[in-house]
């Protein structure tokens, strides 16, 4: 997919993202502790049922589950070596959940570390990670790229002057607190108008909070920039039970009414991220009248 034929999609109306992957993954069974991209490959058929329940519920973009592939994450698994392999595999396994009904993002993470100098991160290293992923993705066919729960501007940068030479659209978004602010510094708005200067497609936020506390932050970054707006955020907020699951405070209805608020303040790419499930992009997809395929 061109960056064109993106800004296209978006201009049609709202887009559809998809629900959350990894809490989807952990309540169908997978440990704490493992290799997501193992235990997916080890388990084929969740994914491709959960992916093939946001395709029929109306999602338009899915992510290959491809989060954390990147040299440090697998890294941790002694998974480096195989990381080409891993980002191809999965992004397949996504395409095959796709169809020709949906576009296949390739998903890429925060660092999680902020750069120099505020932190430890040399540019080069956050560019070099984020670049050979890209490349690995690219490579396998992924029809954009989406960064997400980017903390900080620096990071956005590194990922975005990585993307440069490839010619893939990039969704951009942050995990942004209530207020705008960022954990490693700033606010989202002012990284938003960054990412669009440095050739995003569309930026927004995802994860953190429920879409009950991000009205007036999606209208600030509409208000920022002139490309499309990202509304992806956590089914509100989690308690943590006995057992260490997370049971998250938003059903399904409530949630697409809080999202339907954000499209109205100028969020026209909405999806679910932690908590969410494809019955919450199925109400989603109604209360923007959108279509959805029934099972």
């Amino acid at each position: 997919m061109t960056k064109e034929e993106f800004s296209r999609l978006a201009a049609r109306g709202p887009v559809l993202l998809d629900g959350a992957t990894g809490s989807s993954l952990r309540a169908a069974g997978m440990p704490v502790g493992v290799s997501p991209e193992l235990w997916v490959l080890e388990h084929r058929e969740v994914l491709l049922e959960l992916q093939r329940g946001y395709v029929e519920a109306g999602s338009r973009v899915i992510m290959a589950s491809t989060f954390s592939a990147n040299r440090p994450g697998l890294r941790h698994f002694g998974l480096e070596d195989r990381l080409k392999e891993l980002n191809a595999v999965l992004t397949a396994l996504s395409k095959e959940a796709a169809g020709d009904r949906a576009l296949v993002a390739g998903d890429l993470s925060t660092l999680g570390r902020p750069l120099e100098p505020v932190g430890d991160m040399p540019y080069g290293e956050a560019y070099g990670t984020y670049r050979e992923q890209m490349e690995a993705l690219a490579e396998s066919g992924a029809d954009l790229l989406a960064v997400e729960t980017l903390m900080g501007m620096d990071e956005a940068a590194a990922a975005l002057d990585a993307a440069a030479e490839l010619g893939l659209p990039v969704m951009v978004s942050f995990s942004a607190e209530a207020d705008g602010g960022l954990l490693f510094g700033g606010t989202v708005r002012e990284a938003a108008a960054m990412a669009q200067e440095l050739g995003a497609s569309a930026v927004g936020v995802n994860c953190s909070v429920g879409p009950d506390q991000l009205e007036a932050v999606v209208r600030s970054i509409r208000e920022a920039v002139d490309i499309p707006v990202i509304a992806k955020p956590n089914a509100g907020l989690p308690a943590i039970d006995e057992m260490g699951q997370a049971h998250y405070s938003m059903g399904p209805k409530d949630f697409a009414r809080h999202m339907g608020a954000l499209a109205g303040a100028g969020a026209g790419i909405l999806g679910g991220c932690c908590g969410t499930t494809p019955e919450y992009i199925r109400q989603l997809a109604a209360v923007l009248r959108l279509e959805s395929v029934s099972r």
